[in-house]
């Protein structure tokens, strides 16, 4: 199914933004790049650009540049601007994530705008969107790299989009049985006794306590393992 998802720069200055743009989106499972009038015809070949992307040069390879916004928005249904600051005229403005839940389901070729590093989107670009994105950050400094905000707006469609399961790097850990807990339990036991810490005429429910613990903390095998090697290590004679 082609990526109905279109990331549209406007006069991008610096080729290693284009280049962390195009890695941004394609960790979201994101493929489509338009470049308005970039600040450098060759942009997507120049060598900080392929550094940033990082592996992500099939998204420099696909990406397109064009002279004229209007080129770039063909086949857009809904258009997102992005701004740091909402403006007295204009599409409603709204955070990421609340206009994403409503726009999720809509079927519609969704475009997101981005303005130049240096002074942003013009208004009459603004005017051309449906909404206006503005990404909470702190009032007191809100002011985002370009592709820090094309990372943030990607994950919050793709997450409005379903996401990406979280795969683990490691198996979970197999949990140590009841017999496995006895028997720590009664290796325990003797070592206490061996080293005096457990009186067996007045255990005072210390072994229960430390079943209880147990219980809590829910020891894997392996963990089992190391507190009865402790237990051996502890019970040995010394010279």
């Amino acid at each position: 199914m082609p990526d109905p998802t279109r990331f549209i720069l406007i006069g991008t200055s610096h080729p290693g933004n284009v280049g962390a743009a195009a890695r941004a989106l394609k960790v979201m499972g994101f493929t489509e790049l338009v470049l308005v009038a970039p600040r450098h015809a060759d942009v997507l070949r120049q060598p900080e650009a392929l550094a940033m992307a990082s592996g992500a040069t099939d998204v420099l390879d696909r990406a397109r540049v064009v002279a004229t916004l209007p080129e770039a928005l063909e086949g857009v249904d809904y258009l997102c601007a992005t701004a740091m600051t909402p403006r007295d005229f204009g599409p409603p403005t709204r955070a990421p994530r609340e206009l994403f839940a409503t726009l999720k389901d809509g079927g519609q070729r969704v475009g997101f705008l981005f303005g130049s590093e240096r002074f942003g989107l013009a208004n009459d670009d603004v005017y051309r969107c449906h909404a206006c994105l503005s990404i909470p950050t702190d009032p007191g400094y809100g002011s985002l790299n370009l592709a820090q905000a094309v990372q943030l707006v990607a994950y919050d469609w793709r997450q409005a989009l379903g996401g990406f399961p979280v795969q683990p790097r490691t198996p979970d850990p197999a949990l140590a049985d009841a017999a496995a807990v006895q028997g720590l339990l009664e290796h325990w036991q003797r070592t206490l006794v061996e080293i005096g810490f457990l009186d067996p005429a007045a255990p005072k429910k210390l072994m229960p306590r430390l079943n209880q613990l147990l219980n809590r903390v829910q020891p894997t095998r392996e963990e089992v393992d190391i507190l009865r090697g402790l237990a051996r290590s502890v019970g040995k004679p010394r010279p």
